[in-house]
C-alpha cells in the first residue's frame, strides 16, 4: 500500500550528508517540513541545497545512537538514516522508534516505516514503482517507462476535470448526480478530441456548453 505523505510542517532528520542524504532529501523539497541534514561531512550539492536556504546543516560526529537521539530536542518527526555505516543506521532508528519516531533504514529496509517507491511524476500526476526495496534499478527504470506512457492530453483531462467540477458542483449539490454528469461530459467525442489536440479552451467552452443544456433540461 502506497501513502503519499504530507510532510508539510514536520521535522525532518537526514543522517548522512553523501549522495544517498542528497536522493532521500529530494522527497521533502517542494513541502514545507523543516529538514536538517546531520553529517561529519556534506557532498556539495547538500551544500548547495542548504546555501539556498531550504535545509539546515549540523556538522556531527555521532558515536553514541541513544546519546545522540536522547539530545534531539524537539524529537523529529521522520528520522532518516542514510549513512554509509549499516551499523549506526540501524541503531539510530532502534533508538528513534523508541522514542516515537518514524524512520527509514537505507541499509536494512526490515527496520523502515516506510520506503520511498520511485515516482514518475509528470505535472499533477503522481505514480509510484516499488520492488519493495529488492532492486532500486529495476524500479528506476520502470518509473522511467511510466512517465513516458502519460500524455500531454492526461495532463489537460486533470485540468479540465477541476473546471468541471467547480462548474458541476453550482449545478446539483448530489455527489452520485455530479459524477454521472462528469463521466458524461468527458466522454463526449468532441471534447475527447479537443483535449487530444491539446486544445483546453475548446474543451472548456464545450464543457461549458454541456453543462447549460444540462441546466435547461433541469
Amino acid at each position: 500500500m502506497f501513502i503519499d505523505f504530507k510532510a508539510d510542517g514536520k521535522t525532518v532528520i537526514v543522517i548522512g550528508g553523501g549522495s544517498e542524504g542528497y536522493r532521500k532529501i529530494q522527497n521533502f523539497l517542494d513541502s514545507t517540513a523543516e529538514i536538517t541534514v546531520i553529517s561529519k561531512e556534506f557532498s556539495e550539492k547538500i551544500k548547495t541545497i542548504a546555501e539556498q536556504g531550504k535545509i539546515k546543516l549540523k556538522q556531527i560526529q555521532i558515536n553514541d545512537a541513544k546519546k545522540f537521539v536522547a539530545q534531539l530536542k524537539p524529537k523529529p518527526d521522520l528520522l532518516l538514516a542514510v549513512t554509509d555505516n549499516s551499523e549506526l543506521n540501524s541503531q539510530l532508528v532502534k533508538e528513534a522508534k523508541t522514542v516515537g519516531c518514524i524512520v527509514y533504514c537505507v541499509t536494512d529496509p526490515y527496520l523502515c516505516d516506510f520506503i520511498f517507491p520511485a515516482v514518475a511524476h509528470v505535472g499533477d500526476v503522481k505514480i509510484a514503482v516499488s520492488t519493495n526495496g529488492r532492486s532500486p534499478a529495476v524500479a528506476m527504470m520502470l518509473r522511467q517507462r511510466v512517465e513516458q506512457l502519460v500524455t500531454a492530453g492526461d495532463l489537460l483531462e486533470i485540468e479540465l476535470q477541476t473546471y468541471l467540477r467547480k462548474l458541476l458542483k453550482d449545478s446539483t449539490t448530489n455527489q452520485q448526480e455530479r459524477s454521472k454528469l462528469l463521466n458524461e461530459i468527458l466522454n463526449n467525442e468532441d471534447i475527447k478530441q479537443a483535449l487530444e489536440e491539446g486544445n483546453l479552451y475548446v474543451a472548456k467552452a464545450l464543457s461549458l456548453k454541456c453543462v447549460q443544456n444540462i441546466k435547461r433540461l433541469q
